[in-house]
Protein backbone atom coordinates (compact mmCIF):
# COMPACT_ATOMS: atom_id res chain seq x y z
CA UNK A 1 0.00 0.00 0.00
CA UNK A 2 1.23 3.47 -0.86
CA UNK A 3 2.33 5.75 1.97
CA UNK A 4 0.83 8.75 0.19
CA UNK A 5 -1.69 10.63 2.30
CA UNK A 6 -4.81 11.29 0.25
CA UNK A 7 -7.03 12.90 2.89
CA UNK A 8 -6.41 14.75 6.15
CA UNK A 9 -9.32 15.78 8.38
CA UNK A 10 -8.35 17.98 11.31
CA UNK A 11 -10.76 19.17 14.03
CA UNK A 12 -13.73 19.21 11.65
CA UNK A 13 -17.07 20.25 13.10
CA UNK A 14 -20.40 20.93 11.42
CA UNK A 15 -23.34 22.76 12.99
CA UNK A 16 -26.83 23.48 11.74
CA UNK A 17 -28.09 26.42 13.75
CA UNK A 18 -27.55 25.63 17.42
CA UNK A 19 -27.18 21.90 16.78
CA UNK A 20 -23.65 20.54 16.42
CA UNK A 21 -23.87 17.47 14.20
CA UNK A 22 -20.14 16.67 14.01
CA UNK A 23 -17.69 17.70 16.71
CA UNK A 24 -13.91 17.77 16.21
CA UNK A 25 -13.44 14.78 13.91
CA UNK A 26 -9.83 13.87 13.12
CA UNK A 27 -8.40 11.20 10.83
CA UNK A 28 -5.92 10.67 8.03
CA UNK A 29 -6.39 8.35 5.08
CA UNK A 30 -3.74 6.86 2.84
CA UNK A 31 -4.10 6.26 -0.88
CA UNK A 32 -5.83 2.93 -1.72
CA UNK A 33 -7.30 2.47 1.76
CA UNK A 34 -10.88 1.32 2.32
CA UNK A 35 -12.54 3.26 5.14
CA UNK A 36 -15.81 2.18 6.75
CA UNK A 37 -17.72 4.88 8.63
CA UNK A 38 -19.94 3.54 11.41
CA UNK A 39 -22.39 5.06 13.83
CA UNK A 40 -26.06 5.24 14.78
CA UNK A 41 -28.62 7.26 12.84
CA UNK A 42 -28.10 10.96 13.42
CA UNK A 43 -24.40 10.60 14.22
CA UNK A 44 -23.39 12.80 11.28
CA UNK A 45 -22.05 10.23 8.82
CA UNK A 46 -23.74 11.67 5.73
CA UNK A 47 -23.01 15.20 6.97
CA UNK A 48 -19.33 14.28 7.12
CA UNK A 49 -19.50 13.15 3.49
CA UNK A 50 -21.09 16.46 2.52
CA UNK A 51 -18.33 18.34 4.33
CA UNK A 52 -15.67 16.28 2.54
CA UNK A 53 -17.35 17.17 -0.76
CA UNK A 54 -17.61 20.86 0.13
CA UNK A 55 -21.41 20.77 0.12
CA UNK A 56 -21.90 22.13 3.66
CA UNK A 57 -19.91 24.72 5.65
CA UNK A 58 -17.62 23.36 8.36
CA UNK A 59 -15.01 24.42 10.90
CA UNK A 60 -11.56 22.84 10.88
CA UNK A 61 -9.44 21.63 7.98
CA UNK A 62 -10.10 19.15 5.16
CA UNK A 63 -7.15 18.60 2.85
CA UNK A 64 -7.27 16.31 -0.18
CA UNK A 65 -4.10 15.01 -1.79
CA UNK A 66 -2.96 15.90 -5.27
CA UNK A 67 -4.66 14.52 -8.39
CA UNK A 68 -7.78 13.47 -6.47
CA UNK A 69 -10.87 12.87 -8.60
CA UNK A 70 -13.95 12.37 -6.44
CA UNK A 71 -17.18 10.53 -7.13
CA UNK A 72 -20.13 10.20 -4.75
CA UNK A 73 -22.99 7.72 -4.56
CA UNK A 74 -25.69 9.22 -2.27
CA UNK A 75 -27.90 7.37 0.16
CA UNK A 76 -30.79 5.16 -0.95
CA UNK A 77 -33.42 7.71 0.10
CA UNK A 78 -32.14 10.11 -2.53
CA UNK A 79 -31.59 7.36 -5.07
CA UNK A 80 -35.08 5.92 -4.78
CA UNK A 81 -36.44 9.34 -5.71
CA UNK A 82 -34.08 9.37 -8.69
CA UNK A 83 -35.32 5.91 -9.71
CA UNK A 84 -38.71 7.43 -10.46
CA UNK A 85 -37.33 9.87 -13.02
CA UNK A 86 -38.45 9.31 -16.64
CA UNK A 87 -34.92 8.51 -17.81
CA UNK A 88 -33.36 5.61 -19.62
CA UNK A 89 -29.95 4.36 -18.56
CA UNK A 90 -28.61 5.70 -21.87
CA UNK A 91 -30.00 9.18 -21.06
CA UNK A 92 -28.36 9.07 -17.65
CA UNK A 93 -24.90 8.12 -18.90
CA UNK A 94 -25.15 10.71 -21.70
CA UNK A 95 -24.92 13.36 -18.97
CA UNK A 96 -21.28 12.37 -18.44
CA UNK A 97 -20.24 12.68 -22.10
CA UNK A 98 -18.52 9.27 -22.02
CA UNK A 99 -18.13 7.12 -25.12
CA UNK A 100 -20.77 4.43 -25.52
CA UNK A 101 -18.08 1.74 -25.73
CA UNK A 102 -16.67 2.79 -22.36
CA UNK A 103 -20.14 2.83 -20.86
CA UNK A 104 -20.84 -0.68 -22.16
CA UNK A 105 -17.51 -1.95 -20.81
CA UNK A 106 -18.30 -0.58 -17.36
CA UNK A 107 -21.82 -2.02 -17.41
CA UNK A 108 -20.34 -5.41 -18.30
CA UNK A 109 -17.90 -5.04 -15.39
CA UNK A 110 -20.81 -4.74 -12.96
CA UNK A 111 -22.67 -7.67 -14.54
CA UNK A 112 -25.18 -5.83 -16.75
CA UNK A 113 -25.86 -6.43 -20.45
CA UNK A 114 -26.08 -3.84 -23.21
CA UNK A 115 -29.87 -4.02 -23.32
CA UNK A 116 -30.07 -2.27 -19.94
CA UNK A 117 -29.06 0.95 -21.73
CA UNK A 118 -32.51 1.19 -23.31
CA UNK A 119 -34.48 0.49 -20.15
CA UNK A 120 -36.24 3.14 -18.13
CA UNK A 121 -35.14 3.60 -14.51
CA UNK A 122 -38.58 2.51 -13.31
CA UNK A 123 -38.22 -0.92 -14.96
CA UNK A 124 -34.94 -1.80 -13.25
CA UNK A 125 -34.83 -4.05 -10.21
CA UNK A 126 -33.23 -2.64 -7.08
CA UNK A 127 -30.12 -4.73 -7.70
CA UNK A 128 -29.87 -3.66 -11.36
CA UNK A 129 -30.35 -0.04 -10.39
CA UNK A 130 -27.60 -0.23 -7.78
CA UNK A 131 -25.18 -1.95 -10.18
CA UNK A 132 -25.93 0.69 -12.79
CA UNK A 133 -25.18 3.43 -10.25
CA UNK A 134 -21.86 1.82 -9.35
CA UNK A 135 -21.00 1.79 -13.06
CA UNK A 136 -22.02 5.46 -13.26
CA UNK A 137 -19.80 6.26 -10.27
CA UNK A 138 -16.73 4.57 -11.76
CA UNK A 139 -17.08 5.20 -15.50
CA UNK A 140 -15.19 8.50 -15.57
CA UNK A 141 -12.15 7.09 -13.74
CA UNK A 142 -12.56 8.67 -10.31
CA UNK A 143 -9.89 7.50 -7.87
CA UNK A 144 -11.72 8.34 -4.63
CA UNK A 145 -15.27 7.03 -4.18
CA UNK A 146 -17.70 7.93 -1.40
CA UNK A 147 -20.52 5.41 -0.94
CA UNK A 148 -23.39 6.23 1.43
CA UNK A 149 -24.85 2.84 2.47
CA UNK A 150 -24.62 1.28 -1.01
CA UNK A 151 -26.64 -1.83 -0.15
CA UNK A 152 -29.63 -0.35 1.67
CA UNK A 153 -32.87 -1.93 0.45
CA UNK A 154 -31.15 -4.86 -1.27
CA UNK A 155 -31.64 -8.48 -0.16
CA UNK A 156 -28.80 -10.36 1.54
CA UNK A 157 -27.64 -12.16 -1.59
CA UNK A 158 -27.66 -8.90 -3.54
CA UNK A 159 -25.72 -7.16 -0.77
CA UNK A 160 -22.91 -9.67 -1.07
CA UNK A 161 -22.79 -9.18 -4.83
CA UNK A 162 -22.54 -5.40 -4.47
CA UNK A 163 -19.85 -5.54 -1.80
CA UNK A 164 -17.86 -8.08 -3.80
CA UNK A 165 -18.04 -5.76 -6.81
CA UNK A 166 -16.81 -2.82 -4.77
CA UNK A 167 -14.01 -4.94 -3.33
CA UNK A 168 -12.99 -6.04 -6.82
CA UNK A 169 -12.86 -2.47 -8.13
CA UNK A 170 -11.02 -1.29 -5.02
CA UNK A 171 -8.25 -3.79 -5.69
CA UNK A 172 -8.13 -3.69 -9.50
CA UNK A 173 -8.42 0.08 -9.94
CA UNK A 174 -6.39 1.01 -6.85
CA UNK A 175 -9.26 3.11 -5.54
CA UNK A 176 -9.57 4.87 -2.22
CA UNK A 177 -13.02 4.10 -0.82
CA UNK A 178 -14.99 5.77 1.97
CA UNK A 179 -18.16 3.86 2.77
CA UNK A 180 -20.94 4.43 5.29
CA UNK A 181 -22.22 1.09 6.55
CA UNK A 182 -24.13 -0.44 9.45
CA UNK A 183 -22.97 -3.99 8.76
CA UNK A 184 -20.08 -4.99 11.03
CA UNK A 185 -19.52 -8.25 9.16
CA UNK A 186 -18.95 -6.33 5.93
CA UNK A 187 -16.59 -3.98 7.74
CA UNK A 188 -14.48 -6.92 8.88
CA UNK A 189 -14.50 -8.41 5.40
CA UNK A 190 -13.70 -5.35 3.30
CA UNK A 191 -12.44 -2.34 5.27
CA UNK A 192 -8.89 -1.80 6.48
CA UNK A 193 -9.75 1.39 8.37
CA UNK A 194 -12.77 2.28 10.51
CA UNK A 195 -14.09 5.64 11.65
CA UNK A 196 -16.76 5.53 14.36
CA UNK A 197 -19.07 8.47 15.06
CA UNK A 198 -21.67 8.76 17.78
CA UNK A 199 -22.66 9.92 21.25
CA UNK A 200 -19.91 12.53 21.35
CA UNK A 201 -17.30 9.79 20.92
CA UNK A 202 -15.15 9.13 17.87
CA UNK A 203 -12.58 6.46 17.13
CA UNK A 204 -10.38 5.71 14.15
CA UNK A 205 -8.03 2.88 13.26
CA UNK A 206 -7.78 -0.68 12.02
CA UNK A 207 -10.97 -2.76 12.58
CA UNK A 208 -9.32 -5.23 14.97
CA UNK A 209 -8.06 -2.33 17.12
CA UNK A 210 -11.17 -0.15 17.00
CA UNK A 211 -14.12 -2.54 17.06
CA UNK A 212 -13.99 -3.65 20.66
CA UNK A 213 -17.13 -4.32 22.73
CA UNK A 214 -16.36 -1.25 24.83
CA UNK A 215 -15.96 1.06 21.82
CA UNK A 216 -19.16 -0.21 20.20
CA UNK A 217 -21.09 0.38 23.42
CA UNK A 218 -19.70 3.93 23.57
CA UNK A 219 -20.78 4.56 19.98
CA UNK A 220 -24.15 2.81 19.85
CA UNK A 221 -25.12 2.60 23.52
CA UNK A 222 -26.40 -0.60 25.10
CA UNK A 223 -27.90 -3.49 23.17
CA UNK A 224 -25.13 -4.01 20.62
CA UNK A 225 -24.20 -7.63 20.12
CA UNK A 226 -20.51 -8.16 19.46
CA UNK A 227 -19.24 -11.11 17.45
CA UNK A 228 -15.49 -11.42 17.47
CA UNK A 229 -14.09 -11.80 13.97
CA UNK A 230 -11.74 -14.73 13.47
CA UNK A 231 -8.93 -13.73 11.16
CA UNK A 232 -7.81 -16.29 8.64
Amino acid sequence: MSDEVILTVKDVSVSFGEKKVIDSVNFELQKNENLAILGPNGAGKTTLFKALLGLVPYDGEITWGKDVKLSYLPSQGFLQDAKNLPLTVMDFFALKNISIDKVKDMLHNVGLHDDVLYKNFTTLSTGQFQRMLIAWTLVDDANVILFDEPISGIDIEGQKVIYDLLHKFWQEKKLTILMISHDLNIVWEHANRVLCLGSGHTCFGAPHAVLTPEALEDIYGTGIKFYEHKHK
